[in-house]
């Protein structure tokens, strides 16, 4: 396949360089700075069991999904809106869509403004990027794809690309499982820009956890979506098994950059809102970050 990624950052360099590696021909739009570093020495990946550089198309321009039979969008959910436009005017027929992102919404919106089916996906991948073109892998990588006419092929290809995939009709609920775990950990990490394992000890982080969990857990299920029961032993179980990871939003704060709160805790208070129901936890620790954001921007 022709796949190009859109909003070539760890995520989805970590997926495309794996599709390369596996002999797809892969396409990058991304920043400057990353695509500079790949124009000159190729996409560097780095794995715990091998490193090696891989040579890939990169550019800054949105016509580099122009080709692509399968493109992987992975901007952050603030840049949805803009990025989609972007590429609109550039879309092959019959180019299938998948979008790799945090959130519950974004295939959704995405779909909507590109009038043309977007298949959301559920990630799960602890990545970063060292360095501009060189990726860096953490740990696991599976992946819940929504259901569309490719979706054999495509859960074929990341199989054979070493990425271990599935389809699913449920994979909605897969992302609101995901968001009820990013509620609990992303503001709070980044609020005292502490990895899980270190967070998790301090007294009434626990307790603060669980009553934003207990209330994701409600409006989801009054928006008939089904959160697994053991929902609160999965959430405390992550900061056994990543002690070190710091969320995304600590990231994301720590370089002077906007955060994609609004779309986790922020998606989970508007829900709640529209409902008739409180989210005071997840509002509380929605407006912490919104008050270090805005910190970093002055």
């Amino acid at each position: 396949m022709k796949v190009a990624v859109m909003g070539a950052g760890a995520v989805g360099c970590y997926y495309g360089a794996m599709l390369a590696r596996a002999g797809h021909e892969l396409s990058l739009i991304g920043r400057p700075q990353h695509v500079a570093a790949m124009t000159t020495r190729g996409l560097m990946l780095e794995t715990a069991h091998f490193t090696e550089a891989l040579e890939v198309r990169a550019t800054v321009e949105a016509t580099g999904v122009a080709d692509a039979d399968l493109i992987l969008f992975c901007v952050k959910s603030n840049d949805t809106a803009a990025a989609g436009k972007d590429i609109a005017p550039h879309l092959r027929e019959g180019a299938t869509i998948l979008s790799l992102q945090n959130g519950v919404d974004n295939a959704e919106r995405l779909q909507a403004l590109l009038r043309r089916p977007v298949v959301p996906v559920a990630v799960y991948v602890a990545s970063d990027m060292p360095a501009p073109g060189h990726v860096r892998h953490h740990g696991r990588g599976e992946l819940i794809i929504g259901p569309c006419p490719a979706s054999r092929d495509i859960r074929a290809a990341f199989e054979d690309a070493g990425v271990p995939a599935q389809v699913s009709n449920k994979v909605v609920e897969a992302l609101w499982t995901k968001l009820v775990v990013n509620c609990a950990y992303n503001a709070l990490s980044a609020i005292a820009q502490l990895p899980y394992g270190r967070m998790i000890k301090v007294e009434g982080v626990v307790d603060i956890m669980r009553e934003a969990v207990d209330e994701c857990v409600d409006v989801a299920t009054r928006s008939g979506i089904a959160v697994p029961e053991d929902i609160i032993e999965t959430v405390l179980g992550i900061a056994a098994s990543m002690p070190n990871q710091y969320s995304s939003t600590a990231q994301d704060l720590a370089r002077g950059k906007a955060t994609e709160i609004d779309h986790l805790n922020g998606y989970v208070v508007r829900k709640a809102r529209e409902i008739g129901v409180a989210a005071r936890a997840n509002r509380t620790l929605l407006v912490a970050v919104k008050l270090l954001e805005g910190r970093t921007a002055r």
